[in-house]
């Protein structure tokens, strides 16, 4: 919007008269009215700095007669008053970002339960299994012994699915080694069920505090799968590096492609949980996209401060 210092604007003498009226008797109402002036600044959506102009060009023309030291202190409580809606929506916006990021970390928590479950307790089942088919092949007469290959050959298929289905839930690899590594492991699990190959190039050289690293491990994940049943792609690539005080996941894809700009075309449900998780971590997210010319989704997260590193990180490799 235009400055809001222009003294023809409505909101310019709305403004003055608060200030004007505060300046002579400090009321209640006066407050009130910058109070309401400022609600209705941030519906317009209007900035604090703009505010703080228009603060300064009211202070301006006021003659230099009527400034004191005494008036400039009540002109202050006056702006702050009219501050107040923008400071409540910062409050609001981040108490619900604490809220996200703490939903984020129980559907972790379950996730983990859930993966050890997998991995643990359905493994033991199948260790029974195994040991009773090896029994039946010590009873039964040899020529059920094609049968109880088969059946253990189905077990062993069950149980490497199983496996699978307990890393992806909550790697334990993104635990011990780091992002770098947790997503080269999730690309080449995809890549050789989809038969896209996916590359991976890892330039990230630390570790990252847990939050961030499950935050872009699945967003990874929720990308991986949406190109898989949407893009058509025949190739696509994964970059993690560092750049200008920031990480960044790039996921690429030579597929089909969209056009952003079409509503609801970037608000899928996959495609807002990871816009989420980057805004619950103050990142962002931006979609490149065409008809026919692939598509480019850069995730992008505040790099903390530097802690743990993990190695050499992971090459550039695809399957």
């Amino acid at each position: 919007m235009a400055s809001l210092a222009n003294p023809q604007s409505d909101t310019t003498a709305l403004y003055r008269q608060a200030l004007e009226k505060y300046l002579r008797d400090e009321s209640e109402a006066a407050l009130h009215a910058a109070y309401l002036l400022g609600r209705r600044l941030l519906r317009e959506g209007s900035g604090i700095l703009p505010l703080i102009e228009l603060h300064h060009q009211v202070l301006a023309a006021l003659p230099p007669e009527g400034v004191s030291t005494e008036r400039l202190r009540a002109a202050g409580r006056l702006l702050a008053e009219a501050l107040s809606s923008f400071e409540m929506s910062l409050s609001g916006f981040s108490e619900a970002n604490a809220a996200l990021r703490g939903i984020n970390q129980r559907l972790e928590d379950e996730l983990r339960k859930l993966a050890h479950a997998l991995h643990d307790e359905s493994g033991q089942l199948l260790t029974c299994l195994f040991i009773r088919v090896d029994q039946a092949r010590q009873e039964l007469p040899p020529t059920a012994a094609g049968f109880l290959d088969e059946i253990k050959g189905m077990l062993d298929a069950v149980e490497s699915q199983l496996r699978r289905l307990s890393h992806e839930f909550r790697p334990t690899i993104l635990d011990d080694l780091g992002l770098g590594p947790a997503i080269d492991f999730l690309a080449q699990g995809i890549a050789a069920r989809s038969g896209i190959p996916i590359q991976t190039d890892d330039r990230l050289r630390r570790r990252l505090p847990p939050p961030f690293e499950v935050a872009l491990y699945r967003c990874a994940q929720e990308g991986l799968n949406n190109l898989v049943r949407h893009s058509r792609a025949t190739r696509a690539r994964l970059q993690l590096q560092t750049s200008q005080g920031r990480v960044e996941l790039k996921i690429e894809d030579n597929g089909c492609g969209f056009d952003p700009r079409q509503p609801g075309a970037a608000h899928s449900l996959g495609l807002l949980g990871m816009r989420e998780r980057m805004h619950g971590l103050g990142g962002e997210m931006q979609i490149a996209s065409k008809p026919g010319a692939g598509t480019a989704i850069q995730l992008s997260l505040p790099l903390p401060p530097e802690g743990e590193y993990y190695g050499a990180g992971t090459p550039a490799a695809g399957r």
